[in-house]
């Protein structure tokens, strides 16, 4: 642990990335510190800030890569030559040699790469953090592309998770951090990432999402080769498109980009509300545009391995609460909050509304280019402190989800209206939910299991009956011996009463002579003592 911390801070100083820190918004203090840190004795070198720390996180590993790969979407928040060598961090990972991939490919198929190929390049197509791939075609003459896993990457990765683990330990401990629930949200993120170590996963996924999508025109998902797929290496159909964040020839192609954008938004809401199965690591690396129609266009998804879904009940209140905002009620929203328990039982709904009015308002009905979702997540962020709002773990990987698209439209179309494009589909959505369409749905869907069960009814009926009737005779049995129980400490505690009478008085007579010689010889207060001592003796 400590030696990686020690490699972490080593590469942060050889990058020189204390460069890229904002210095005038620091405290004197900090400020003072970092001018006179060792750090500053290191030569930034020829190299742009950019470059710095794209290489900073390569050597870093998978999990900051993973960090550099969300930034790059998020050019509103970067500055355009960061942005531009991050969004290399997306498909442009050193590789590692090519016979380390025939090596492990033919140990994981347990057959010689020639009996599985036709063709293999052993120079990489694509190069990512975990995984890179190839171009091969199989015997039969399908052009496919074979995703291997990096060899020894899950040990790097260990060893990150358990730093990030000890971090937010530390920050579990920070009260104005511990709403955020940071061990909560890293053990979310540790179980998504080291899913994408398994290749069988990632094929399913892609299955299932096909599926989802099957001849739509939105989106396509490319096939996967079950036989020649395993738990490091998976073998899929070779698509050919256009990566969407190549503008230029997407405008070349003469592509609809504004109906491009409206698409991808329909897709995010369609996998979250329709599927309740959504691509959750949709950065420009793993989205290609299909371009054969360019008034007509389609994705193409790749790279399935990071999925998410909801419950039920956080799908209903998502959809409320976003339609909640679309209609510009806030009282509804901060109702749903607390309804749900992602605030206080006693935060009052009229003052958490005020505070959501004034962060929420000046960002609806404005197009995409005018609204910084940095900027509002900041002052979402400053609300919740203020109401102890806690950070939902199950959300967090939409909310990263939510982030990518909408860098996504912003590179697109940047005139996109995000809310008039996703309003009436959640309308619609939650017409066909709650209306007598979706009853219907919701009856046929358990009519299977009520028609299993509908022969029982009387006999879960008569079984009901008789458990209510013996928890009656339980009930009324346990309130008669209750009550037999206290008449007998009633009685027992009036026996008591009368044998300390008894005793006492018995006493009396027996030291009656001393007694009275001593109370002849004793002023007043101290028989009044003893006569109110004797009474209390008595009453106890």
């Amino acid at each position: 642990m400590s030696l990686r911390l020690f490699r972490i801070s080593w590469v942060m100083a050889r990058y020189r990335l204390d460069t890229l820190l904002p210095l005038d918004r620091f405290p004197w203090w900090l400020r003072l510190l970092l001018w006179f840190s060792p750090l500053r004795l290191m030569p930034v070198g020829q190299r742009t800030r950019g470059e710095r720390l794209r290489l900073a996180l390569e050597t870093l590993g998978p999990i900051f890569i993973k960090f550099g790969q969300m930034l790059s979407t998020r050019r509103d928040l970067l500055p355009e030559d960061i942005a531009d060598e991050l969004r290399r961090l997306q498909d442009q990972v050193p590789p590692f040699p090519g016979e380390q991939a025939v090596t492990r490919v033919e140990k994981e198929l347990e057959m010689s790469l020639s009996d599985a190929f036709a063709f293999f390049d052993t120079a990489p197509l694509a190069s990512a953090s975990i995984a890179q791939v190839h171009v091969a075609q199989l015997h039969s003459g399908e052009d496919v592309v074979v995703k291997i896993i990096r060899p020894g990457i899950e040990r790097i990765m260990r060893q990150d998770m358990a730093l990030m683990y000890q971090v937010a330990k530390l920050l579990a401990k920070v009260p104005e951090a511990r709403r955020l629930r940071p061990v909560e949200v890293i053990r979310d993120y540790e179980a998504t990432l080291f899913d994408e170590l398994d290749l069988y996963k990632e094929a399913a996924n892609t299955s299932q999402l096909k599926r989802n999508f099957k001849d739509s025109p939105l989106l396509f998902v490319p096939t996967i080769y079950w036989p020649f797929t395993r738990r490091h290496v998976m073998v899929q159909e070779r698509i050919r498109g256009v990566p969407v964040a190549d503008l230029d020839t997407l405008k070349a192609n003469g592509t609809n980009l504004k109906k491009l954008a409206e698409r991808g938004v329909e897709i995010f809401f369609t996998q979250v509300f329709r599927d309740n199965f959504f691509h959750a690591d949709m950065h420009p690396g793993n989205i290609f545009v299909n371009c054969d129609n360019p008034e007509d266009p389609q994705y193409i998804a790749i790279d399935c391995g990071i999925v998410g879904s909801l419950t039920r009940e956080d799908q209903d209140y998502l959809a409320r609460n976003l339609l909640a905002f679309f209609h510009q009620d806030y009282y509804e929203v901060a109702a749903l909050h607390i309804e749900s328990g992602w605030v206080g039982e006693n935060t009052r709904a009229n003052e958490f509304a005020a505070a959501i009015r004034t962060v929420c308002e000046p960002i609806l009905e404005k197009p995409l280019k005018d609204i910084s979702f940095g900027q509002v997540l900041l002052g979402l962020f400053q609300t919740a402190r203020r109401f102890n709002m806690e950070v939902q773990p199950q959300l967090v990987l939409l909310q990263k989800t939510l982030l990518n698209i909408e860098g996504l439209g912003r590179q697109l179309y940047p005139d996109l209206d995000l809310w008039s494009t996703a309003k009436p589909y959640l309308e619609q959505w939650m017409k066909e939910r709650a209306g007598v369409g979706g009853l219907w749905r919701s009856l046929k869907r358990q009519a299977p299991e009520l028609s299993h069960q509908l022969p029982e009814l009387p006999v879960l009926a008569h079984q009901a009956l008789s458990r209510m009737e013996h928890e009656h005779r339980q009930r009324h049995q346990q309130t008669s011996a209750i009550s037999d129980m206290q008449q007998q400490m009633a009685r027992q505690g009036k026996r008591q009463h009368r044998l300390r009478i008894g005793l006492v008085l018995l006493g009396l007579a027996l030291a009656w002579q001393p007694l009275s010689q001593w109370a002849g010889s004793q002023q007043w207060p101290v028989l009044v003592a003893a006569a109110i001592g004797l009474l209390l003796l008595v009453w106890q």
